[in-house]
Protein backbone atom coordinates (compact mmCIF):
# COMPACT_ATOMS: atom_id res chain seq x y z
CA UNK A 1 0.00 0.00 0.00
CA UNK A 2 2.60 2.31 1.25
CA UNK A 3 4.69 1.68 -2.53
CA UNK A 4 1.13 2.75 -4.30
CA UNK A 5 1.47 6.23 -2.60
CA UNK A 6 4.77 6.48 -4.11
CA UNK A 7 5.20 8.14 -7.53
CA UNK A 8 7.46 5.71 -9.43
CA UNK A 9 9.18 8.87 -11.40
CA UNK A 10 10.32 12.11 -8.70
CA UNK A 11 9.57 9.25 -5.79
CA UNK A 12 7.21 11.75 -3.65
CA UNK A 13 3.54 11.33 -3.55
CA UNK A 14 1.43 9.96 -6.30
CA UNK A 15 -1.15 12.47 -4.58
CA UNK A 16 -0.61 15.95 -3.08
CA UNK A 17 -2.48 18.79 -1.94
CA UNK A 18 -3.08 21.62 -4.70
CA UNK A 19 -1.78 25.48 -3.94
CA UNK A 20 -3.68 27.95 -3.47
CA UNK A 21 -3.09 31.44 -4.55
CA UNK A 22 -0.87 32.92 -1.79
CA UNK A 23 1.25 29.17 -2.00
CA UNK A 24 -0.21 27.94 1.16
CA UNK A 25 -1.42 23.52 0.68
CA UNK A 26 -4.95 23.38 0.31
CA UNK A 27 -5.76 20.44 2.20
CA UNK A 28 -9.23 20.30 1.67
CA UNK A 29 -8.44 18.27 -1.46
CA UNK A 30 -6.31 15.63 -2.95
CA UNK A 31 -5.18 15.67 -7.09
CA UNK A 32 -2.34 13.54 -8.26
CA UNK A 33 1.17 14.74 -8.60
CA UNK A 34 2.28 16.03 -12.06
CA UNK A 35 3.98 12.78 -13.40
CA UNK A 36 0.44 10.88 -12.42
CA UNK A 37 -1.07 13.43 -14.64
CA UNK A 38 1.61 13.14 -17.63
CA UNK A 39 1.16 8.82 -16.98
CA UNK A 40 -2.02 9.35 -17.06
CA UNK A 41 -2.58 11.23 -20.12
CA UNK A 42 0.42 9.35 -22.42
CA UNK A 43 -2.23 5.77 -21.21
CA UNK A 44 -5.21 8.38 -22.33
CA UNK A 45 -3.65 8.61 -25.40
CA UNK A 46 -2.47 5.36 -26.04
CA UNK A 47 -5.71 4.35 -25.95
CA UNK A 48 -6.81 6.46 -28.50
CA UNK A 49 -4.02 5.79 -31.23
CA UNK A 50 -5.04 1.90 -30.78
CA UNK A 51 -9.07 2.44 -31.06
CA UNK A 52 -8.51 4.91 -34.19
CA UNK A 53 -7.28 1.98 -36.34
CA UNK A 54 -5.31 4.41 -38.12
CA UNK A 55 -2.10 2.19 -37.87
CA UNK A 56 1.19 3.52 -40.27
CA UNK A 57 -1.36 6.26 -41.34
CA UNK A 58 -0.53 8.41 -37.48
CA UNK A 59 2.30 9.77 -40.51
CA UNK A 60 -0.35 11.50 -42.09
CA UNK A 61 -1.01 14.97 -40.95
CA UNK A 62 -1.60 18.58 -41.85
CA UNK A 63 1.92 19.27 -41.00
CA UNK A 64 2.73 17.60 -43.72
CA UNK A 65 0.39 18.26 -45.76
CA UNK A 66 0.67 21.14 -48.62
CA UNK A 67 -2.69 23.30 -48.56
CA UNK A 68 -2.07 23.65 -51.99
CA UNK A 69 -1.66 20.02 -53.17
CA UNK A 70 0.14 18.56 -55.35
CA UNK A 71 -0.52 19.59 -58.97
CA UNK A 72 1.25 22.53 -59.96
CA UNK A 73 -1.62 24.57 -61.29
CA UNK A 74 -3.63 27.88 -60.37
CA UNK A 75 -7.41 26.00 -60.13
CA UNK A 76 -6.46 23.04 -59.24
CA UNK A 77 -3.93 24.40 -56.33
CA UNK A 78 -7.07 26.87 -55.24
CA UNK A 79 -9.28 23.96 -55.54
CA UNK A 80 -7.61 22.10 -52.73
CA UNK A 81 -7.08 24.75 -50.45
CA UNK A 82 -10.55 25.12 -50.02
CA UNK A 83 -10.99 21.21 -49.24
CA UNK A 84 -8.16 21.55 -46.68
CA UNK A 85 -9.16 24.02 -44.85
CA UNK A 86 -12.44 22.35 -44.72
CA UNK A 87 -11.30 19.04 -43.12
CA UNK A 88 -9.10 21.38 -41.39
CA UNK A 89 -11.69 23.13 -39.57
CA UNK A 90 -13.97 19.80 -39.48
CA UNK A 91 -11.00 18.50 -37.01
CA UNK A 92 -11.07 21.33 -34.65
CA UNK A 93 -14.96 21.25 -34.57
CA UNK A 94 -16.86 17.95 -35.70
CA UNK A 95 -20.32 18.56 -36.75
CA UNK A 96 -22.21 17.33 -39.27
CA UNK A 97 -20.87 15.10 -42.42
CA UNK A 98 -17.91 15.58 -44.65
CA UNK A 99 -17.56 14.24 -47.39
CA UNK A 100 -14.71 14.47 -49.90
CA UNK A 101 -14.54 12.69 -53.59
CA UNK A 102 -11.98 12.95 -56.19
CA UNK A 103 -9.65 10.69 -57.98
CA UNK A 104 -7.17 8.03 -56.69
CA UNK A 105 -3.61 10.16 -55.35
CA UNK A 106 -5.21 13.37 -55.02
CA UNK A 107 -4.71 13.48 -51.51
CA UNK A 108 -7.62 12.24 -50.13
CA UNK A 109 -6.33 9.63 -47.81
CA UNK A 110 -4.18 11.96 -46.17
CA UNK A 111 -6.95 14.33 -45.55
CA UNK A 112 -8.70 11.65 -43.33
CA UNK A 113 -5.57 10.54 -41.66
CA UNK A 114 -4.87 14.43 -41.27
CA UNK A 115 -8.60 14.60 -39.47
CA UNK A 116 -8.07 11.61 -37.27
CA UNK A 117 -5.00 12.25 -35.91
CA UNK A 118 -6.12 15.99 -35.35
CA UNK A 119 -9.01 14.53 -33.13
CA UNK A 120 -6.52 12.56 -31.20
CA UNK A 121 -3.98 15.54 -30.60
CA UNK A 122 -6.44 17.13 -28.83
CA UNK A 123 -7.85 13.88 -26.92
CA UNK A 124 -10.97 13.30 -28.95
CA UNK A 125 -11.28 9.32 -30.05
CA UNK A 126 -11.53 9.14 -33.90
CA UNK A 127 -12.23 5.56 -35.68
CA UNK A 128 -10.96 5.60 -39.19
CA UNK A 129 -11.34 2.53 -41.14
CA UNK A 130 -11.41 1.64 -45.46
CA UNK A 131 -15.09 0.62 -47.11
CA UNK A 132 -14.19 -2.69 -47.72
CA UNK A 133 -11.61 -3.80 -44.77
CA UNK A 134 -14.94 -2.63 -42.76
CA UNK A 135 -17.35 -5.51 -44.28
CA UNK A 136 -14.56 -8.14 -44.25
CA UNK A 137 -14.25 -7.33 -40.72
CA UNK A 138 -17.70 -7.55 -40.44
CA UNK A 139 -18.27 -10.89 -42.40
CA UNK A 140 -15.04 -12.42 -40.54
CA UNK A 141 -16.79 -11.37 -36.74
CA UNK A 142 -19.33 -13.78 -37.44
CA UNK A 143 -16.67 -16.62 -37.17
CA UNK A 144 -16.84 -18.58 -33.68
CA UNK A 145 -12.92 -17.28 -33.61
CA UNK A 146 -13.56 -13.93 -33.81
CA UNK A 147 -12.24 -11.62 -31.29
CA UNK A 148 -15.37 -9.47 -31.12
CA UNK A 149 -19.00 -10.77 -31.90
CA UNK A 150 -20.54 -9.04 -34.97
CA UNK A 151 -23.09 -7.12 -32.97
CA UNK A 152 -20.45 -5.57 -30.71
CA UNK A 153 -18.25 -4.61 -33.64
CA UNK A 154 -20.92 -3.00 -35.46
CA UNK A 155 -22.36 -1.37 -32.57
CA UNK A 156 -18.81 0.48 -32.08
CA UNK A 157 -18.79 1.18 -35.49
CA UNK A 158 -22.08 3.08 -35.58
CA UNK A 159 -22.05 4.43 -32.51
CA UNK A 160 -17.90 5.85 -33.06
CA UNK A 161 -17.97 9.34 -31.55
CA UNK A 162 -16.41 10.23 -35.32
CA UNK A 163 -16.57 7.31 -38.09
CA UNK A 164 -13.80 8.28 -41.25
CA UNK A 165 -14.53 5.63 -43.67
CA UNK A 166 -12.43 5.79 -46.83
CA UNK A 167 -12.85 4.46 -50.01
CA UNK A 168 -16.52 4.39 -50.23
CA UNK A 169 -18.05 2.92 -53.61
CA UNK A 170 -14.95 0.84 -53.85
CA UNK A 171 -16.93 -2.33 -52.14
CA UNK A 172 -18.52 -4.81 -53.65
CA UNK A 173 -21.75 -4.47 -54.91
CA UNK A 174 -23.33 -7.05 -53.05
CA UNK A 175 -27.21 -7.04 -51.30
CA UNK A 176 -25.63 -8.03 -47.88
CA UNK A 177 -22.95 -5.11 -48.49
CA UNK A 178 -25.83 -2.33 -49.57
CA UNK A 179 -27.81 -3.53 -46.36
CA UNK A 180 -25.05 -2.65 -44.08
CA UNK A 181 -23.63 0.68 -45.10
CA UNK A 182 -27.23 1.48 -45.25
CA UNK A 183 -27.98 0.69 -41.78
CA UNK A 184 -24.96 2.34 -41.22
CA UNK A 185 -25.70 5.50 -42.55
CA UNK A 186 -29.25 5.99 -41.55
CA UNK A 187 -28.19 5.20 -37.67
CA UNK A 188 -25.60 7.75 -37.97
CA UNK A 189 -27.50 9.75 -40.24
CA UNK A 190 -30.38 9.74 -37.37
CA UNK A 191 -28.33 10.25 -34.83
CA UNK A 192 -26.62 13.19 -35.78
CA UNK A 193 -22.93 11.66 -35.55
CA UNK A 194 -20.29 13.26 -36.88
CA UNK A 195 -19.05 11.49 -40.41
CA UNK A 196 -16.47 11.87 -42.46
CA UNK A 197 -16.78 9.89 -46.33
CA UNK A 198 -13.91 9.81 -48.54
CA UNK A 199 -15.12 8.62 -51.93
CA UNK A 200 -13.19 7.40 -54.94
CA UNK A 201 -17.10 7.81 -57.24
CA UNK A 202 -18.67 11.37 -58.02
CA UNK A 203 -21.88 11.46 -55.43
CA UNK A 204 -23.65 11.36 -58.73
CA UNK A 205 -22.94 7.49 -59.26
CA UNK A 206 -23.18 6.55 -56.13
CA UNK A 207 -26.59 4.17 -54.77
CA UNK A 208 -30.07 6.20 -54.21
CA UNK A 209 -29.99 5.41 -50.96
CA UNK A 210 -26.44 6.74 -49.95
CA UNK A 211 -27.04 9.44 -52.29
CA UNK A 212 -30.04 10.65 -50.66
CA UNK A 213 -27.79 11.20 -47.23
CA UNK A 214 -25.06 12.82 -48.73
CA UNK A 215 -26.63 15.41 -50.68
CA UNK A 216 -29.43 16.92 -47.45
CA UNK A 217 -26.73 20.09 -47.72
CA UNK A 218 -28.60 21.29 -44.00
CA UNK A 219 -26.61 18.30 -42.25
CA UNK A 220 -23.52 17.50 -45.45
CA UNK A 221 -20.46 19.55 -46.62
CA UNK A 222 -19.58 18.07 -50.41
CA UNK A 223 -16.28 19.25 -51.51
CA UNK A 224 -14.72 17.29 -54.41
CA UNK A 225 -10.98 17.33 -55.12
CA UNK A 226 -9.77 17.38 -59.20
CA UNK A 227 -11.74 15.50 -62.23
CA UNK A 228 -12.75 12.16 -63.61
CA UNK A 229 -10.00 10.71 -64.94
CA UNK A 230 -9.48 10.67 -68.81
CA UNK A 231 -9.79 7.79 -70.29
CA UNK A 232 -7.07 5.91 -71.36
CA UNK A 233 -6.63 5.77 -75.11
CA UNK A 234 -9.43 7.41 -76.16
CA UNK A 235 -8.08 9.72 -78.42
CA UNK A 236 -6.67 7.06 -80.44
CA UNK A 237 -6.20 3.28 -80.84
CA UNK A 238 -3.56 1.19 -78.46
CA UNK A 239 -0.48 0.33 -80.16
CA UNK A 240 -1.87 -3.49 -80.07
CA UNK A 241 -4.95 -2.54 -82.62
CA UNK A 242 -3.40 -2.52 -85.81
CA UNK A 243 -6.09 -4.52 -87.17
CA UNK A 244 -9.16 -2.62 -85.68
CA UNK A 245 -7.80 0.55 -86.93
CA UNK A 246 -8.51 -0.73 -90.86
CA UNK A 247 -12.05 -1.59 -89.65
CA UNK A 248 -13.92 1.00 -91.60
CA UNK A 249 -17.58 1.55 -92.58
CA UNK A 250 -16.27 1.31 -95.98
CA UNK A 251 -14.14 -1.52 -95.94
CA UNK A 252 -16.91 -3.34 -94.65
CA UNK A 253 -19.07 -5.23 -96.76
CA UNK A 254 -22.19 -6.29 -96.25
CA UNK A 255 -23.56 -7.08 -100.25
CA UNK A 256 -21.71 -10.12 -99.66
CA UNK A 257 -23.34 -12.17 -102.81
CA UNK A 258 -22.99 -15.31 -101.70
CA UNK A 259 -25.03 -14.78 -98.80
CA UNK A 260 -28.70 -15.43 -99.21
CA UNK A 261 -30.84 -12.29 -99.52
CA UNK A 262 -32.14 -12.32 -96.01
CA UNK A 263 -28.45 -12.70 -94.66
CA UNK A 264 -27.15 -9.43 -96.54
CA UNK A 265 -30.38 -7.65 -95.90
CA UNK A 266 -29.63 -8.27 -92.12
CA UNK A 267 -26.44 -7.13 -92.50
CA UNK A 268 -27.67 -3.74 -94.66
CA UNK A 269 -29.79 -3.13 -91.63
CA UNK A 270 -26.47 -4.18 -88.59
CA UNK A 271 -24.63 -1.58 -90.65
CA UNK A 272 -26.94 1.34 -91.07
CA UNK A 273 -27.68 0.76 -87.27
CA UNK A 274 -23.81 1.04 -86.14
CA UNK A 275 -23.62 4.51 -88.80
CA UNK A 276 -26.06 5.68 -87.49
CA UNK A 277 -24.95 5.02 -84.15
CA UNK A 278 -21.33 6.69 -85.18
CA UNK A 279 -23.06 9.80 -86.10
CA UNK A 280 -24.67 10.25 -82.64
CA UNK A 281 -23.94 7.55 -80.10
CA UNK A 282 -26.96 8.05 -77.62
CA UNK A 283 -27.83 4.53 -75.12
CA UNK A 284 -26.62 1.23 -76.21
CA UNK A 285 -25.95 -0.85 -79.59
CA UNK A 286 -25.42 -4.56 -78.62
CA UNK A 287 -23.98 -6.95 -81.63
CA UNK A 288 -24.31 -10.53 -81.26
CA UNK A 289 -23.61 -13.68 -83.69
CA UNK A 290 -21.16 -16.39 -84.25
CA UNK A 291 -17.23 -15.21 -84.50
CA UNK A 292 -16.29 -13.34 -87.45
CA UNK A 293 -19.91 -12.23 -88.45
CA UNK A 294 -18.83 -8.81 -88.99
CA UNK A 295 -19.50 -7.43 -85.09
CA UNK A 296 -16.28 -6.51 -84.31
CA UNK A 297 -15.60 -4.88 -87.96
CA UNK A 298 -18.82 -2.32 -87.17
CA UNK A 299 -17.97 -1.70 -83.51
CA UNK A 300 -14.37 -0.56 -84.45
CA UNK A 301 -16.03 1.51 -87.52
CA UNK A 302 -17.87 3.17 -84.68
CA UNK A 303 -14.40 4.06 -83.31
CA UNK A 304 -12.83 4.67 -86.16
CA UNK A 305 -15.63 7.04 -87.35
CA UNK A 306 -15.75 8.96 -84.05
CA UNK A 307 -12.01 9.17 -84.24
CA UNK A 308 -12.24 11.11 -87.30
CA UNK A 309 -14.54 13.89 -85.58
CA UNK A 310 -12.28 14.18 -82.79
CA UNK A 311 -14.45 12.63 -80.47
CA UNK A 312 -13.40 10.24 -77.54
CA UNK A 313 -13.83 6.81 -77.41
CA UNK A 314 -12.53 3.77 -75.69
CA UNK A 315 -12.20 0.48 -77.51
CA UNK A 316 -11.28 -2.76 -75.14
CA UNK A 317 -11.37 -6.48 -75.30
CA UNK A 318 -13.24 -7.99 -72.23
CA UNK A 319 -11.07 -11.08 -71.62
CA UNK A 320 -7.62 -8.57 -71.99
CA UNK A 321 -9.22 -5.94 -69.88
CA UNK A 322 -9.50 -7.66 -66.79
CA UNK A 323 -6.10 -9.16 -67.55
CA UNK A 324 -4.57 -5.75 -67.67
CA UNK A 325 -6.99 -4.97 -64.56
CA UNK A 326 -5.32 -7.53 -62.40
CA UNK A 327 -2.20 -6.00 -63.25
CA UNK A 328 -2.73 -3.06 -61.91
CA UNK A 329 -2.28 -4.71 -58.40
CA UNK A 330 1.26 -5.05 -58.94
CA UNK A 331 3.72 -2.39 -57.61
CA UNK A 332 5.61 -2.44 -61.31
CA UNK A 333 2.41 -1.16 -62.71
CA UNK A 334 2.72 2.59 -64.25
CA UNK A 335 -0.98 2.97 -63.54
CA UNK A 336 -2.85 2.32 -60.78
CA UNK A 337 -6.26 0.11 -60.75
CA UNK A 338 -8.42 3.04 -59.96
CA UNK A 339 -7.30 4.86 -62.57
CA UNK A 340 -7.92 2.43 -65.32
CA UNK A 341 -11.15 1.54 -63.75
CA UNK A 342 -12.67 4.72 -63.52
CA UNK A 343 -11.05 5.77 -66.94
CA UNK A 344 -13.36 2.38 -68.36
CA UNK A 345 -15.88 3.06 -66.33
CA UNK A 346 -16.48 7.00 -67.30
CA UNK A 347 -15.67 7.11 -70.84
CA UNK A 348 -17.64 8.98 -73.44
CA UNK A 349 -18.52 5.83 -75.38
CA UNK A 350 -17.64 2.73 -74.71
CA UNK A 351 -16.48 -0.53 -77.35
CA UNK A 352 -16.51 -3.77 -74.88
CA UNK A 353 -15.66 -6.38 -77.79
CA UNK A 354 -15.59 -9.98 -77.05
CA UNK A 355 -18.30 -9.93 -74.11
CA UNK A 356 -19.12 -13.15 -72.27
CA UNK A 357 -15.37 -14.73 -73.68
CA UNK A 358 -13.91 -14.00 -70.15
CA UNK A 359 -13.14 -15.91 -67.56
CA UNK A 360 -16.63 -16.32 -65.56
CA UNK A 361 -14.75 -15.76 -61.73
CA UNK A 362 -16.81 -14.28 -59.21
CA UNK A 363 -14.00 -11.26 -59.27
CA UNK A 364 -14.85 -10.95 -63.28
CA UNK A 365 -18.25 -11.01 -62.83
CA UNK A 366 -18.06 -8.54 -60.02
CA UNK A 367 -16.12 -5.90 -61.97
CA UNK A 368 -17.92 -6.27 -65.36
CA UNK A 369 -21.62 -5.61 -63.10
CA UNK A 370 -19.84 -2.99 -62.37
CA UNK A 371 -19.18 -1.10 -65.31
CA UNK A 372 -22.18 -2.19 -66.94
CA UNK A 373 -24.48 -1.23 -63.74
CA UNK A 374 -22.49 2.40 -63.92
CA UNK A 375 -22.97 2.65 -67.50
CA UNK A 376 -26.33 1.89 -67.63
CA UNK A 377 -27.52 3.91 -64.24
CA UNK A 378 -25.06 7.15 -66.05
CA UNK A 379 -26.74 6.60 -69.47
CA UNK A 380 -23.38 6.33 -71.08
CA UNK A 381 -23.30 5.49 -75.00
CA UNK A 382 -21.95 1.88 -75.19
CA UNK A 383 -21.48 -0.78 -77.85
CA UNK A 384 -20.98 -4.58 -76.78
CA UNK A 385 -20.08 -7.66 -79.19
CA UNK A 386 -20.57 -10.88 -77.89
CA UNK A 387 -21.14 -14.67 -78.90
CA UNK A 388 -23.58 -15.14 -76.02
CA UNK A 389 -27.18 -15.26 -75.89
CA UNK A 390 -28.82 -13.81 -73.13
CA UNK A 391 -29.83 -17.20 -71.16
CA UNK A 392 -25.98 -17.70 -71.24
CA UNK A 393 -25.37 -14.09 -69.39
CA UNK A 394 -25.48 -13.19 -66.04
CA UNK A 395 -28.73 -12.21 -65.16
CA UNK A 396 -28.03 -8.47 -63.44
CA UNK A 397 -26.04 -7.95 -66.65
CA UNK A 398 -28.83 -9.32 -69.18
CA UNK A 399 -31.45 -7.41 -67.39
CA UNK A 400 -29.41 -4.04 -67.92
CA UNK A 401 -28.58 -5.42 -71.79
CA UNK A 402 -32.26 -6.39 -72.45
CA UNK A 403 -33.74 -2.71 -71.47
CA UNK A 404 -35.10 -1.33 -74.33
CA UNK A 405 -35.58 1.83 -73.07
CA UNK A 406 -32.05 2.58 -73.78
CA UNK A 407 -30.77 -0.57 -75.94
CA UNK A 408 -30.58 -1.66 -79.31
CA UNK A 409 -29.92 -5.49 -79.78
CA UNK A 410 -29.40 -6.75 -82.96
CA UNK A 411 -28.66 -10.34 -83.92
CA UNK A 412 -26.08 -10.74 -87.26
CA UNK A 413 -27.24 -13.84 -89.12
CA UNK A 414 -24.33 -13.65 -91.34
CA UNK A 415 -21.77 -16.94 -91.32
CA UNK A 416 -18.12 -16.44 -90.93
CA UNK A 417 -16.14 -13.96 -93.43
CA UNK A 418 -14.58 -17.26 -94.52
CA UNK A 419 -17.89 -18.92 -95.37
CA UNK A 420 -17.11 -22.31 -94.02
CA UNK A 421 -18.80 -21.90 -90.75
CA UNK A 422 -22.70 -21.70 -90.45
CA UNK A 423 -24.76 -19.17 -89.33
CA UNK A 424 -25.67 -19.64 -85.52
CA UNK A 425 -29.37 -19.76 -84.62
CA UNK A 426 -30.29 -17.76 -81.85
CA UNK A 427 -33.96 -17.45 -79.74
CA UNK A 428 -33.88 -13.94 -79.01
CA UNK A 429 -34.52 -11.35 -81.92
CA UNK A 430 -33.13 -7.48 -83.01
CA UNK A 431 -34.80 -5.00 -80.76
CA UNK A 432 -35.12 -1.49 -81.48
CA UNK A 433 -34.86 1.47 -78.81
CA UNK A 434 -38.64 2.41 -77.75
Amino acid sequence: MEAEKVCPVCKGNRFVHPLLAPGKPDYSRIVPCRCVEQETDNKRQSRLQSYSNLGNLTRLTFANLIPEGKIKESSSQAQFRRVYEAALAFAQKPEGWLVITGPSGCGKTHLAAAIGNECIAHKRPAFYVTTPDLLDHLRASFSPGSDMPYDEFFDQVKNAPLLIMDDFGAQSSTPWAKEKLDQLLNHRYANRLPTVIISISPIEELEDRARSRLTNTEFCQIHVIGSKTPALYSNGWAPWFELQKKMTFESFDWKRPNLPLEQRQNLEAAYNSALEFAKSPDGWLIFAGINGCGKTHLASAIVNFRYKLGKPSLFIVVPDFLDHLRSTFSPESKVSYDQYFESVRNSELLVLDDFGEQAGTPWAQEKLYQIINHRYNARLATVITTSCSMDEMESRIAARLADTKISEFFNIMAPHYSGDRPAQKRTYRPQRKS
